[in-house]
């Protein structure tokens, strides 16, 4: 009997010594945008929770600090956001009031995506009554997947070091995320190869770096400045411009009232082409790769278009 008892507890003790030791507490990363949820979630996979702070059909740039989001910045390990002042109007607040230290500016809890990517569009002087213009340049970085494979690499970095424990496992969610998304970008360039040289009108500037990557031809905005809704006057005078610099189609993001590009494209006989612009912006557009598997196969249907 006591032999069988010995044996019995020799078999429990190291479930039990299992049961004791408390689980890993998850890394918790507060993203700002859609994008870097994603990317972290990818990156992380069960070592992370995240929480994102706005959705696709919200623009980035007009968001309040509302006390939910204060209370998520203050609970959180790494804050995850673009930089390049495309939160400026509420990130400074929410991390102030957050009171959370380690995810001050300059703290490696505070991640910035755009600091890691050649920016386009940056102002040679600065002038707010042009609009909604960025001083470090174009946020919009996460339409060109080349800038998503810097920011993974960097991040994947900043999650070990915050997180030194499970340091191994970031390195190879990394590595097998990066190999993955070669493989993708190599594919989405060669869907994608009709699209370049192909004249395109923007309702907002918020595709430049897909228009790198893609070789697009922007020849005209519909918002006289950045963030500034278009007149009818704006519309008739891109409608008139038209006529002498032909386009194939406009476009805007999800997150955008339509009716401008749809009044365009029906005067000028163009397309118009919905764009997920991010994570959940369509449908398809589920995780990353969606997000450009959908991209790059509305932009082709609408070169499509008769």
């Amino acid at each position: 009997m006591h032999r069988f008892v010995h044996r019995w507890f020799a078999f429990l003790a190291p479930l039990l010594a299992c049961m004791a030791v408390p689980a890993h507490a998850a890394l918790r990363v507060f993203a700002c945008e859609p994008e870097w949820g994603a990317l972290a979630q990818e990156l992380g996979g069960k070592l992370v929770d995240v929480s994102v702070a706005t959705n696709a059909l919200q623009d980035p740039h007009q968001i309040q600090a509302k006390p939910s989001l204060i209370a998520r910045a203050r609970n959180a390990d790494l804050v995850a956001c673009t930089g390049a002042e495309l939160e400026i109007g509420w990130l400074p607040v929410l991390l102030q009031q957050s009171g959370n230290a380690k995810v001050q500016p300059g703290q490696p809890g505070n991640f910035a995506a755009a600091d890691l990517v050649r920016k386009l569009e940056v102002p040679t002087q600065l002038d707010r009554s042009q609009g909604d213009v960025h001083a470090a340049g174009n946020p919009h970085i996460q339409t060109d997947p080349r800038n998503i494979a810097l920011v993974a690499t960097a991040l994947a970095a900043r999650l070990e070091q915050i997180d030194p424990a499970n340091a191994a496992e970031y390195g190879r969610n990394h590595a097998e995320f990066a190999q993955k998304w070669q493989q993708a970008i190599a594919r989405w360039s060669a869907q994608a190869a009709p699209l370049r040289g192909v004249a395109v009108v923007s309702q907002h500037k918020g595709f430049v770096y897909l228009y790198d990557w893609l070789g697009l031809k922007e020849v005209a905005v519909l918002e006289p400045k950045p963030g500034v809704e278009p007149s009818p006057s704006q519309l008739q005078t891109v409608l008139a411009a038209l006529k002498s610099t032909p386009a194939k189609m406009v476009l805007h993001g999800a997150y955008q009232d339509p009716k401008p590009s749809e009044w365009l494209a029906g005067k000028a006989g163009i397309a118009v082409i919905q764009l997920p612009f991010t994570v959940g912006g369509s449908d398809a557009a589920k995780d990353l790769f969606g997000l450009f598997d959908d991209t790059v196969a509305r932009l082709l249907a609408g070169v499509a278009k008769p």
